[in-house]
Parts: structure tokens; sequence; C-alpha cells
């Protein structure tokens, strides 16, 4: 019975484990993440859970005669902070998965 005392050692670090990683989520969660395009005259800006919280537009940009490029740079823009979230994402929850052999996660 020697093996059940590594096995709840084992049980014990990854409950450890998986409490650090909610708290790293939750953090995520709450960040927020710009993406900007047009030089700055579109800004995007979303939550760590890829909600869009604001669109910030320069008077400049809005042009009656050319809603098409507007729609590019919101594009543009919200792509770009969906990014920042992606990569901060996976450079905060890589750091569970470093090592270890799991399809599917991340």
């Amino acid at each position: 019975m020697r093996g059940m005392g590594n096995m709840n050692n084992m049980m014990k670090q990854m409950q450890k484990m998986q409490k650090k990683m909610m708290e790293a989520q939750e953090e995520l969660a709450v960040q927020v993440f710009e993406g900007v395009a047009g030089g700055g005259m579109v800004k995007v800006v979303i939550s760590g859970e890829k909600k869009v919280t604001d669109v910030i537009l320069d008077e400049s940009v809005v042009d009656p005669e050319d809603i098409e490029m507007l729609q590019d740079l919101i594009i543009i823009a919200t792509n770009e902070a969906i990014k920042k979230v992606d990569e901060t994402t996976n450079a905060t929850m890589g750091q569970f998965t470093k090592g270890m052999n799991l399809p599917g996660m991340f």
C-alpha cells in the first residue's frame, strides 16, 4: 500500500494546480485588451472573455460616403484585440500545460 501515499500526493498536487489554473482564468477574464486600426482612429476594447466592451471612433473616420472603410477598420481592430487575448491566454495558461502531452487542451 506504499503506492497510495504517492497517489494521494499526486492528487493534492493536481488539485493545487487546478486551483491556480482557475485563479489565472479569473484574472484573464477581467483584463482589458485593445485593438487599434487606422492609426488610432478606431479602437476596440474587449475583455479577457472576448466580449466587446467599447468601440471608440475618431470623428474623422466617420464618412457616410465610405462606410466600407469604417467597417474594415472595426474588423481589423477587433481581430487585433482578440489576437492579444489569445496570446496572453496562451502565455498564461501554457505554464500549466508545459511538458504535458494533452491533445485538445489550450
